[in-house]
């Protein structure tokens, strides 16, 4: 295999297209890409007809226009490139302009929150020129895959990429004041960068299809912990099992031919979990990015007889899975906003975008921690190597030094440094350490050269927290631009804004265990909002302050906002739905009957035991612990089954979701606790589905 070969070869880069069109269609093309507009309909034609050929070339007979609706995975519909036969009764592949930049699938059955009834069917998909088209090979043959953007007939956005390329655009505006104030006159474009590293779990496919809890909700709704865990520490960077290798490697070749720069590899911390992390690039095509890694993750398992699951929190009581999500802010001429450099205590750009990106996290913690906010990942934050609920950011010691000099003074006129690190062995190198350990429990921290926030879950689009991210350092860029802009002195005046931005906002840094019960009491004396779970995060994205900052940079309007408010809330409400009925399910007709079989194996013990004189007491005692259990058992399905009923008849909206929250899912965890003390005593021959130890240590 030659990597050096095969990358990008399903992509229809922009090398391809300097190759295959003609050079003044390709300059065209090219410019719009950097700096917007429309392509004419001439050239329009020219590149769908070149797109078409290569990718016929390549096998393909369908292209779909690929976009990313409001259910947080992707859609497309397939068309082929099969046109009328001509007189001799040929067939005809062709490929529009017109086909290629838009689209009209059905937008009735997507969530729309209100923005559309169900009978307004007309929806639009429109080509993202910035966004290489590739071709998926699957089952269904090669299909080019275009991606784009998805708008409702009256013009809302019913997509993640529409309001991520509209952030993007407002934050390269803003930033672009900064870098010129500080006399970069070279740049022309600032882009946020983005790198998402994919945590995910592996199980056996043939398992996993015995449980139907994996099988509709993605997660284990029972399951009583294996006697052993993650507590030792030995998966954790451990050597790779041979089939998941194989799995792996075989996703590696998949996203490389998309051009996807996997380049990580390792096993996490729990069980059976597993990383891939990719190069940072364009936020866009890191969104894009990550919805193919998953897909390729979950289809290629599929190859080798695995179940990946993306869910937040797979299994009870080991670590769950999450997204790091590393946001930078870089130039068009190669630098890094975020680059601190050898004194970053004397770079006056660097702190001032640092003050910046503190005050933007610091003005609109709700909307960061909302951004992370889904059902799985309520199951996840707050422990296990997860992030708390609260924002907060770490800058590690030597610039939280330099802060506090700042804010202290006006002045950083020292800077800690990192020293050498001495093994003390004659053959191992000496070498310089950085100044600053890490933080592992921090939700927003500075590693180096960039933001790592690490609150996203595993099986969420990355769109959220980078439009999250984007839009509000573009209002603080605004804000600082706007004063600097003005001021007589700038030298003075941009000393003055950093030190004040970091004086009002100091108290969103914290360095230390963000697990402890202390942080969680100084957080809430310092003022910093602890959302525990999705549905009251929600509301964050219809506030005054919220409305106002998307509705200044044209990212969102307020209808836009109030209606992925209501998606959310339906999303959780129907979510929690489908696992309350799923256990019900599981319970009925798996746990209870399995459970009674066992019953009686255990009464004709007794029986038996006692006609031939013997001692039936472990046995009985078993029996009545049993029995008791599964009574208790039965009470509880019969509860989460009423109060589920109430839940299912409310009406859709705020109300219904923070029922499902207060009510439905402690009767789960009431039910659930009850099954998974029967399945420590139940013998394992009679338990109805494979068990933690079957699933997370049999891959």
């Amino acid at each position: 295999m030659n990597v050096e070969e095969i990358f990008a070869s399903n992509v229809f880069t922009k090398g391809t297209m300097r190759e295959r069109l003609p050079k003044e269609v390709f300059a065209e093309v090219e410019d719009v890409m950097e700096n917007g507009g429309e392509l004419s309909k001439a050239t329009a034609d020219i590149v769908a007809r070149a797109m078409k050929d290569w990718a016929v070339e390549k096998g393909a007979t369908h292209y779909t226009h690929w976009f990313q609706p409001l259910t947080g995975i992707t859609a497309e519909k397939h068309d082929s490139f099969i046109t009328h036969p001509d007189d001799d009764g040929k067939m005809i592949m062709e490929f529009s302009g017109k086909e290629l930049i838009k689209g009209e699938p059905d937008a009735s059955s997507f969530p729309s929150g209100g923005l559309r009834a169900t009978f307004e069917a007309r929806g639009y998909t429109a080509w993202d020129i910035t966004s290489p088209a590739f071709l998926k090979e699957q089952a269904v043959g090669s299909t080019l895959c275009i991606p784009t953007a998805f708008c409702s007939y009256t013009g809302e956005s019913l997509d993640k990429k529409t309001p991520l390329l509209r952030s993007m655009e407002a934050l390269n505006k803003q930033a672009l004041r900064i870098v010129r104030l500080f006399g970069n006159t070279q740049a022309t474009k600032v882009t946020a960068s983005v790198g998402a590293e994919q945590e995910y779990f592996l199980v056996d496919q043939a398992k996993a299809l015995l449980r139907e809890d994996l099988i509709f909700t993605g997660r284990t709704l029972f399951g009583s912990p294996a006697p052993k865990g993650q507590e030792m520490d030995d998966h954790y960077f451990g050597v790779i099992r041979e089939r998941v290798g194989a799995f792996m490697h075989d996703v590696n070749i998949e996203l490389w031919k998309m051009g996807i720069t996997s380049k990580t590899q390792h096993n996490e911390v729990a069980p059976a979990q597993h990383e891939l992390a990719p190069i940072y690039e364009s936020a866009n095509v890191a969104v894009d990015h990550n919805q193919i890694v998953m897909e390729t993750l979950k289809r290629v398992a599929g190859h080798h007889g695995l179940r990946c699951l993306l869910h937040e929190k797979p299994f009870e009581g080991v670590n769950g899975s999450g997204k790091h999500n590393n946001w930078s802010i870089v130039t068009d001429n190669g630098l890094n906003l975020l680059e601190p450099g050898i004194s970053p205590n004397e770079n006056i750009q660097f702190l001032l975008v640092l003050a910046c990106i503190l005050k933007a996290v610091d003005t609109h913690a709700d909307l960061l921690r909302q951004s992370a906010a889904n059902v799985g990942n309520d199951h996840r934050l707050g422990g296990m190597e997860a992030p708390p609920a609260i924002i907060s950011v770490f800058l590690g010691e030597q610039l939280e030094d330099v802060v506090k000099q700042l804010v202290e003074t006006g002045q950083a006129s020292k800077l800690k440094e990192g020293g050498t690190l001495q093994t003390g062995v004659s053959t191992l190198p000496d070498f310089e350490i950085d100044a600053t350990d890490r933080n592992r429990t921090s939700p927003f921290a500075f590693t180096g050269n960039k933001f790592e926030f690490r609150m996203v879950g595993s099986s969420d689009s990355i769109g959220s927290p980078n439009i999250i991210l984007n839009s509000i350092v573009a209002e603080s860029f605004c804000e600082a631009a706007d004063r600097l802009e003005a001021a007589e002195d700038f030298d003075s005046a941009v000393h003055d804004l950093i030190k004040e931005f970091l004086t009002k906002h100091q108290r969103i840094i914290f360095n230390g265990d963000g697990y402890s019960k202390e942080w969680i009491e100084e957080a809430k004396r310092r003022g910093l909002p602890n959302i525990p779970s999705m549905v009251e995060s929600v509301s964050a994205l219809t506030t005054e302050k919220s409305i106002k900052l998307f509705e200044k940079f044209g990212i969102f309007t307020k209808a836009e906002l109030e209606s992925r408010a209501e998606i959310l809330y339906e999303q959780y409400a129907k979510t929690i739905n489908i696992e309350a009925l799923t256990m019900v399910d599981i319970a009925n007709k798996q746990l209870v009957p399995s459970v009674i079989e066992y019953t009686g194996m255990l009464a004709e013990t007794v029986n038996a035991t006692k006609t031939a004189g013997g001692d039936a007491t472990v046995a009985s005692d078993l029996l009545k612990r049993v029995g008791g259990l599964l009574t208790t058992m039965q009470q509880d399905r019969v509860e989460l089954s009423t109060i589920e009923k109430i839940g299912s008849a409310m009406e859709r909206g705020k109300e219904q979701a923070f029922y499902y929250r207060e009510k439905v899912v402690p009767a789960m965890d009431k039910l659930r606790h009850t099954a998974d003390e029967l399945e420590r005593i139940v013998d394992k021959d009679y338990w109805p589905f494979p068990t933690y130890a079957d699933l997370l240590f049999e891959v």
